[in-house]
């Protein structure tokens, strides 16, 4: 069911710029791909590591605005400043983590809090490299591509490829480690398993596909500020998680779904979108507390065995019936 599931999802999403009804709906499509990215690299730590960030934002805003400042700033090719982007975030990641891993638990929620608001503090005071509040424009002819369809099709191609090593990787020895760790920390170390070295590669990974996050965000919207790495931002990738279903592989994008659709449409419609959101979420945790994804597979598994079943009353009273 995963695999056709996989598929079905994958051919609608091909088609989607095709039938969307214009270049606004394809845009929010577009973000949802973003976003559906980012909530993955929160997923990462959170959902396969157990480490909870609040700070994630910061790794996106940084990627997106070291992208900005080389193709706007310091005239580097496109292609050449997204490698260099992926690079600094590798970096900023693997700094980070030095910091963030000495701690577990509430503590390393706060370290990561902290760290977060670090970023954001040097982009909004750095003015005479970030721009302060205003943020830095990108030009079109620095975009990697330079039509909304394009660019939604470049955002779905780095989304699938990324969520197809993640699952190989969620399949691997390091993965499988990973998630012994989350599960039975003190049992790893016992066997053996270097735990700080594991969460640490996960850390640097799931930094990566932050930064990744942050150079196609910075190619959708044309625009970064710090408003791209406050608290709330962060926060809305912990939300699209939870929601979606933590430690899935779909699950993030799913809940990046349903945060982009209520801030884009439902907004238009009513300035309480937030608590909108809030009573969203607050249904998902009572009725489906593993997350949307998860609750809707157990929704299907047990309307085809109650469908089965009925057939099977109804073929053994038809033949009953016969005799």
């Amino acid at each position: 069911m995963t695999k056709a599931f996989t598929l079905v999802a994958l051919a609608i999403a091909l088609v989607l710029p095709a039938i969307l009804p214009g270049e606004f709906y394809t845009g929010i499509a577009t973000q949802v791909l973003v976003f559906g990215l980012f909530a993955t690299s929160v997923n990462i730590l959170a959902g396969l590591g157990g480490m909870v960030s609040l700070g994630h934002a910061g790794f996106l805003g940084a990627a997106a605005y070291c992208y900005a400042i080389l193709v706007a700033t310091y005239g580097v090719g496109s292609i050449a400043a997204a490698f260099l982007t992926l690079l600094f975030g590798a970096g900023i990641a693997a700094l980070f983590g030095l910091v963030a891993l000495r701690t577990r638990g509430l503590s390393f929620l706060m370290i990561t809090l902290a760290l977060g608001q670090i970023v954001w503090g040097v982009a909004f005071r750095y003015t005479s490299l970030t721009n302060g509040d205003n943020g830095i424009n990108l030009p079109a002819e620095a975009l990697l591509a330079s039509t909304p369809t394009a660019r939604y099709y470049l955002c779905l191609a780095v989304l699938v490829i990324v969520l197809a090593c993640l699952f190989v990787f969620m399949a691997s020895p390091l993965g499988v480690s990973l998630k012994g760790v989350r599960d039975q920390p003190r049992r790893m170390s016992t066997l053996g398993y270097n735990t700080w070295a594991i969460r640490y590669v996960a850390y640097i990974i799931s930094g990566v596909v932050a930064a990744l996050a942050g150079i196609l965000y910075v190619q959708i919207f044309q625009f970064i500020s710090p408003h791209a790495m406050s608290l709330t931002a962060s926060s809305e990738g912990v939300l699209m998680v939870i929601s979606g279903g933590i430690g899935t592989l779909f699950g993030p994008v799913l809940g990046a779904g349903i945060v982009v659709l209520l801030k884009n449409v439902a907004s238009a419609y009513t300035d309480r979108w937030p608590t909108l959101l809030g009573l969203i979420f607050l249904f998902i945790i009572l009725v489906m507390p593993d997350g949307l994804l998860p609750g809707l597979r157990r929704m299907v598994r047990r309307a085809i065995t109650a469908f089965s079943s009925y057939r099977g009353r109804s073929y053994s009273n038809t033949s009953q019936e016969a005799h």
